[in-house]
């Protein structure tokens, strides 16, 4: 009895053995590789499958998904023979298990060298400033190599990036003391416009300034001369209203003189020619109104009448004429 109860135990852990390598469950965006005593037999794709037991093996199961692989930095010499070291980052995806499994040993290996082979061949044509500023160009161009070149491997690349590019030392060292060298040489040329521009504006200002300034002085001055050639043209407008003559010009001569000689700044008083003239009109005036005082006496007493002078008026043709007043 012993040895039955042995042997349906046997068989039922060969059974829910046999059941377990039947049912296959593979999860989403995952496949497996089934062979059949050593051959490739199918692809199991995500679900339920069924495969026979202890003749079908899964041989790899690989993801689907999107992956990511960063590689250490690689040490790359560039055009002018400076050596740089690239990190990069590959984001791959595999579109075909059974080449991904049978057409290469190692995709990652295989993509990894790839990379290291194809990076150093871009760089090697380009120096090392075209280098630090050309990251999109050499992504694009790592991409299509390596697109091309694993796409029989059942692998797509979708994005290569440069993660650093990274110098030597020295070199980081002189470009910071380029860039440092330019930065004060811009901020000088800044300062320096700054201080042109400001003078400039300071310059347009003063000029504006005197402009407006001589604009008020000739308006000015030509507002004073207008108005003394109207005092003028009314004092002239005057005498003649009220017909002075020789007589009156003298006595008004001989009032303005003491104003001609105010001032302490006047040491020396020169007298005019004119003056003259003046003291004779005068005394004549004074003779003439001496003359009728003794007549309006002597007319009293029965004295000699004396002729009346003619001052001119009587006598149109004897008329004295008029001084002009300029």
């Amino acid at each position: 009895m012993a040895p039955v109860i042995i042997v349906l135990i046997v068989l039922v852990v060969l059974v829910f053995i046999a059941l377990i390598k039947t049912i296959q469950v593979i999860p989403q965006a995952s496949a497996a590789i089934v062979e059949r005593f050593g051959r490739y037999t199918r692809t199991l794709n995500a679900g339920l499958n069924i495969v026979v037991p202890f003749i079908d093996t899964i041989r790899n199961r690989i993801d689907l998904r999107e992956q990511v692989v960063p590689f250490p930095p690689q040490p790359v010499i560039t055009q002018d023979n400076l050596v740089v070291n690239i990190d990069t980052v590959i984001y791959y995806q595999v579109t075909d298990a059974r080449a991904a499994t049978y057409e290469v040993a190692s995709y990652i290996q295989a993509i990894e060298q790839l990379t290291v082979t194809t990076l150093r061949n871009i760089i090697g044509g380009m120096d090392l400033e075209r280098t630090l500023t050309s990251r999109e160009e050499i992504n694009a161009a790592l991409r299509g190599v390596l697109d091309e070149a694993t796409g029989k491997w059942g692998i797509r690349v979708n994005r290569v990036e440069l993660k650093a590019i990274e110098p030597p030392t020295s070199i980081q060292d002189s470009m910071e003391k380029q860039m440092r060298a330019d930065r004060d040489k811009r901020a000088a040329i800044l300062q320096a416009e700054g201080v042109r521009q400001s003078e400039i504006l300071r310059a347009e200002g003063e000029k504006q300034s005197q402009i407006l300034r001589a604009e008020g002085e000739a308006k000015a001055a030509a507002l004073r001369a207008e108005g003394e050639a109207q005092a003028v043209r009314t004092v002239f407008e005057a005498i003649h209203a009220g017909d002075p003559d020789q007589k009156l010009l003298s006595y008004q001569y001989l009032q303005m003189l003491p104003k001609i000689a105010e001032g302490d700044a006047n040491k020396l008083w020169i007298v005019p020619s004119e003056i003259g003239d003046a003291l004779k009109g005068l005394s004549g005036a004074m003779g003439n109104f001496g003359s009728f005082g003794g007549n309006s006496g002597g007319n009293g007493g029965g004295g000699t009448t004396v002729p009346p002078q003619n001052d001119g008026r009587n006598n149109p043709a004897e008329r004295r004429e008029k001084p002009r007043i300029d």
